[in-house]
């Protein structure tokens, strides 16, 4: 049976550094969770704390309802499955799924048959008496979400598991982790730098800046709609134009850019004169028409990156500023050769002004 997990005011602090700095949520049970953000964001820790390896500075973490402070990771009804996965070269795999039922007594035939039934579940029933070192990377990472289900938990906790895998086996293995995930109602929650990892297999995702949570929801909420900049700037590309709003009405701001006013969405916390972004993503970019008026500019083709499915097209304004624009490979056509002048044009609904402020990375 899968439970809830809350996160309330958590903060942790290791000397004059702060890695986690109050972050409440509620995972819900059965949930598929993620925490996505860049190395050194705080979702490692998060998940050392979930776990009970690593005490919260301030704040609880309720599992169930169950207040978790002092209790330790074999205590809590949670399994940790490392990036390293941890399996033991000398036993054969169903001693390895068993291992966490013979160090709680459970006789062997009973041990035997529990593995047995797992390696049903994922698709591995031939495995069972095979050597670790018999088996590829892919059914590696089975065989350890095997063994920590063996023990029932109610919460499964995944450290980037998939990151030393080729990207046909990590995509193969999406698809894997997310249908075990439905089969068994485990609430899983998933640490991961990688957002299409974080967005294929989840229900909802948490985007970590710097110890703080950016923001929560939906792949497709924190793709379509981000929060702040940062979560616009590390998800997916963007096209930022900076300037101060010019208008602000009925849900639509206008930023005044080197290329003139630029509409889109109003998000929170704009104020007319006050300093905003407009990001725009390069696939909702299109070549003008000559009945677009609004929320038209032209840039230089500098080079185009072919990419089988769709083309980058990179762009530089007048004053310089670099444009991208994704056009899909549709047979329409070709893409502008270098040294073209391309006008390209938006809809105000597919654009986003927030109020200026941190940016990923890039």
């Amino acid at each position: 049976m899968s439970q809830d997990v809350e996160l309330d005011g958590v903060t942790m602090r290791f000397g004059a550094v702060t890695a986690v700095r109050d972050v409440s949520l509620v995972v819900k049970a059965g949930e598929f969770f993620s925490f996505l953000g860049p190395s050194g964001c705080g979702k490692t820790t998060i998940l050392r704390i979930l776990s009970g390896f690593t005490e919260p500075s301030a704040g609880a973490v309720r599992i169930g309802g169950r207040d978790m402070a002092g209790i330790g990771p074999n205590g809590r009804p949670t399994a940790l499955i490392f990036q390293n996965l941890a399996l033991f070269p000398l036993m054969s795999v169903w001693e390895n799924i068993a291992f966490g039922l013979e160090v709680r007594g459970v006789g062997k035939a009973e041990r035997r048959k529990r593995a047995e039934a797992l390696l049903d579940l994922i698709a591995l029933p031939d495995a069972a008496d095979k050597r670790i070192d018999e088996l590829s990377g892919g059914m590696k990472q089975r065989v350890a979400i095997a063994r920590a289900l063996a023990v029932e938990p109610q919460v499964m906790l995944l450290d980037e598991p998939l990151s030393a895998l080729d990207l046909k086996l990590r995509q193969h293995m999406r698809a894997e982790l997310r249908a075990i995930q439905k089969k068994t109602g485990v609430t899983f929650i998933y640490i991961t730098h990688d957002q299409g990892e974080a967005f294929t297999m989840s229900d909802r995702v948490a985007v970590m800046s710097r110890g703080v949570l950016e923001q929560v929801g939906p792949p497709k909420a924190i793709y379509d709609d981000p929060a702040t900049p940062f979560v616009a700037t590390f998800v997916g590309e963007n096209n930022a134009f900076t300037g101060p709003v010019a208008l602000l009405a009925d849900g639509v701001a206008a930023v005044e850019t080197p290329f003139g006013p630029l509409r889109g969405r109003a998000g929170p916390g704009l104020a007319s004169g006050a300093a905003a972004v407009l990001f725009v993503r390069p696939e909702r970019l299109r070549e003008a028409t000559p009945g677009d008026g609004a929320n038209r500019l032209a840039g230089r083709v500098t080079h185009v990156d072919f990419e089988g499915n769709f083309a980058n097209v990179f762009l530089k304004g007048p004053d310089g500023s670099a444009i991208l624009v994704q056009l899909a490979n549709d047979g329409s056509g070709e893409p502008p050769p270098e040294g073209a002048t391309m006008d390209i044009a938006f809809d105000p609904a597919n654009a986003v002004v927030l109020p200026d402020g941190p940016r990923a990375r890039s």
